[in-house]
């Protein structure tokens, strides 16, 4: 686990390269230190002409001013050698400060940087520090004098900048928590939509390879029986199940294919349109197909969910329904397209409400390829009586124009 002081220098360094206030105020703290330090120097140089300490305050000035200049050179960490630095620029203020008390206020700026270097606690003992010796410099500058101002103005200062400078840097610590909360609730809702993606996609494949390469096996295996029970007695009939058989397998090639290319129905992918590929489905199925209302344009994803829905059903009359006749309705209306897929076959009663998996990948998928449209499945059945199978998908309202 991160200490205390790992995690603030980490922050600290984001703040500096990454935040520009946070240079700004460094650049603004470098030139107020070097304003006062030569303030300091100037009223000292002029309070006391050059005397016997003239020339050490003048040395230690120089030397104060070339160890503050290194300070961005060893960076914001806190290093052994930036701490060495520092001590070292302390140490050689309060030599100066000794020895001329004008000095003293230059500690405004080394708070801001003890602060930015030290541990907090490290940080708040060298602030009380620097002020204590601030203040005792102030009252030596009084002469004896009593002035409240003097012990309670240092004191002051300091308070106020060691606490805006620890609301900054725990607002600072808070934003670069919220920016990790947000990036990782953004990585979790990224992987919840790549696993709510691959669901949602494998659904799909497997409602088309059901209701495409599956029906067809289904069906030539059928045949193939049928045709295996008639070879001997009536090899015509047999000959008839085979190439029927054929026919379905070059159909299933055809769909394997386009899998591969785009998962498009084949009858659509020929070109031509949903009416086409539903009377080509009603042909290879020998049902009847007729269209009602005036025909308009469907998005492919329509036109890709009713003929996937007249294939399923359609191979469901043919495998269970027994039936000796059955008929595709396309019907346009104003706000809806409706297919109905109708046959006489042995009925069955639909349950009250939908369970998916009990009658396989068949209902339950031609049921959500509606949804998945804002359409609705309805089934009409009775048991001798036949089935109806009506799928309704609204269609998008019409642009008004003026």
């Amino acid at each position: 686990m991160e200490t205390y002081t790992q995690v603030r220098t980490r922050t600290e360094r984001h703040v500096m390269e990454q935040d520009p206030d946070a240079r700004w105020l460094a650049r603004v703290m470098h030139v107020a230190f070097f304003l006062l330090l030569g303030a300091s120097l100037v009223r000292f140089l002029l309070r006391h002409p050059w005397e016997d300490r003239g020339p050490w305050i003048v040395a230690l000035s120089g030397a104060l001013a070339s160890l503050y200049v290194l300070g961005p050179v060893l960076g914001t960490r806190a290093t052994p050698r930036r701490i060495a630095w520092l001590f070292t620029v302390v140490a050689v203020w309060v030599l100066l400060v000794v020895l001329a008390p004008s000095f003293a206020w230059c500690a405004v700026p080394l708070f801001y940087t003890g602060l930015r270097t030290l541990p907090p606690r490290a940080a708040l003992v060298l602030v009380a520090l620097l002020t204590v010796f601030v203040v005792a410099a102030q009252v030596q500058l009084s002469h004896g004098g009593w002035d409240p101002n003097l012990i309670i103005a240092p004191p002051a200062v300091a308070a106020i900048a060691t606490a805006v400078f620890v609301h900054a840097q725990r607002q600072a610590d808070r934003q670069r928590a919220l920016i990790d909360d947000l990036i990782r609730t953004r990585r979790e809702l990224a992987a919840i939509e790549r696993r709510e993606g691959t669901l949602a996609e494998r659904q799909r494949l497997s409602m088309e390879i059901h209701d495409t390469l599956a029906q067809g096996l289904s069906s030539q295996q059928m045949l193939l029986q049928a045709a295996d029970r008639t070879w001997d007695s009536d090899p015509a009939t047999a000959r008839r199940h085979v190439r029927t058989a054929e026919s379905i397998a070059e159909r299933n090639l055809a769909e394997a294919r386009r899998f591969v290319h785009d998962l498009a129905p084949a009858d659509l992918a020929e070109g031509g349109g949903l009416e086409e590929a539903l009377r080509t489905l009603a042909g290879r199925e020998s049902a009847a197909f007729r269209v009602d209302g005036v025909p308009v344009p469907l998005p492919d994803r329509v036109q890709s969910a009713l003929l996937r829905i007249a294939q399923g059903a359609l191979a469901n009359v043919r495998e269970h329904a027994a039936a000796t006749s059955a008929a595709l309705t396309l019907t346009y209306l104003d706000d809806q397209v409706v297919l109905d897929i109708a046959d006489d076959g042995r009925g069955f009663d639909p349950p009250a409400s939908p369970e998916p998996g009990v009658r396989g990948h068949g209902l339950p998928a031609m049921r959500v390829r509606a949804q998945q449209l804002g359409g609705t499945l309805t089934i009409e059945s009775t048991p001798g009586e036949g089935t109806v199978l009506s799928a309704a998908i609204p269609l998008a309202p019409p642009l008004e124009t003026s």
